[in-house]
């Protein structure tokens, strides 16, 4: 199983989204997955890709709808960089 670490920035973009009254439960469950590296839901349910550009480096998944998980793995540890939607991040 992989370590999960967050940023500060992650941190930050959790609490304006539990305000929002998003279902935090969808995002622990997405977590999960990235720690057992589940690449059957990640690439299927998750739509998991990588990012290019100024983003490279980094991995994107879906965590519903427009709802976004931007992450990037070095070794054994996920760090997990942002969440929010699409015009939130992007």
């Amino acid at each position: 199983m992989r370590e999960i670490s967050v940023n500060p920035v992650f941190l930050r973009d959790v609490k304006r989204l539990k305000q929002k009254h998003f279902d935090m439960g969808l995002l622990v469950e997405a977590q999960a997955v990235l720690r057992r590296n589940d690449r059957m839901l990640l690439d299927g349910r998750y739509r998991d890709h990588q990012l290019k550009g100024n983003m490279r480096g980094f991995r994107e998944l879906h965590i519903q709808g427009d709802w976004l998980l931007v992450y990037r793995v070095e070794g054994e540890r996920v760090i997990l960089a942002r969440t929010g939607t699409h015009d939130g991040l992007l």
